[in-house]
């Protein structure tokens, strides 16, 4: 399957790994309107492909995302209010979970994430960084609020970590070290040119299993983040039920049994699984 090219972005296939690489790097990855508007298609198209079972999203050069280009905000006569209906009606396109991909996507953090970069840490379902990451939120030191890519932190580290990250804005950095301890990603790659390859390795290892189990997993999991503890359970039964007869559930035991790889049902583009 061959992928569209965007000015902003590019998109790769490797194996069973889907890679959507931003790739503004003289700007720093910083998002301008164009590339906004490249996200919510190009999620897409990897989630359409049906040999891709995993996503891993990285920057191209010295940074992952610096968030909302400020340059271009600050000399175009138009700012910020071009997305103010979209934030205001939250119609937002530019993350997996915006997009509703449940496929699994890893993001795999270069350098400095930044403001609005936020927003794929939070929304991925595994994040890994190189041993130089640096991640600091400069929204308050530029005039802006601090919102939905805190909010969404908060799922995932302390409360307090979360604010001192946001009101201290731009005059402190956090190591990629202490991202670890608190949660915000799950492995540091040293040295920092081995992040492809290893952000690679662990797509390999997820791709492995059923993609049907994996999207209902992600499907009862996220859901589970939104809703109470009994909601989140009853509806977590309907995931794990809405396996019971697939053909994968079968599969499974019987490669485990007779000590070979599964052969998994393959994929319906488009559907995620």
């Amino acid at each position: 399957m061959s992928y569209s090219s965007f000015e902003h972005l590019r998109l790769e296939r490797h194996g069973p790994v889907g890679w959507l690489i931003n790739n503004r790097p003289d700007q720093l990855n910083a998002m301008n309107a164009k590339m906004r508007d490249e996200f919510a298609d190009a999620w897409l198209e990897l989630d359409r492909d049906p040999a891709v079972r995993v996503i891993v999203h990285t920057g191209e050069g010295r940074a992952f995302q610096t968030g909302v280009d400020v340059t271009e905000i600050a000399s175009d006569g138009v700012g910020m209010q071009r997305y103010r209906e979209s934030v205001e009606q939250f119609d937002l396109h530019f993350t997996s979970w915006h997009q509703k991909i449940w496929k699994p996507v890893i993001t795999a953090v270069n350098g400095i994430c930044a403001g609005g970069g936020f927003h794929w840490v939070a929304d991925a379902d595994i994040v890994i960084a190189a041993s130089d990451a640096q991640f600091f939120d400069p929204h308050v030191s530029v005039g802006q609020v601090v919102s939905l890519e805190a909010i969404g932190l908060i799922r995932k580290m302390p409360v307090e970590s979360v604010m001192r990250m946001a009101l201290v804005g731009r005059y402190e950095r956090m190591p990629a070290t202490r991202a670890l301890e608190l949660g915000m990603i799950s492995q540091i790659v040293d040295p920092p040119e081995r992040l492809r390859d290893e952000a690679q390795a662990l797509a390999e290892k997820i791709a492995k299993n059923s993609p049907a189990a994996m999207r209902a997993t992600k499907q009862a999991l996220w859901y589970a983040l939104e809703a109470g503890l009994t909601d989140a359970c009853k509806q977590g039964a309907q995931h794990l039920v809405s396996m019971w007869g697939h053909p994968d559930q079968e599969e499974g035991p019987r490669a485990f049994a007779e000590k070979r790889e599964p052969q998994w049902a393959e994929p319906v583009a488009g559907d995620g699984s």
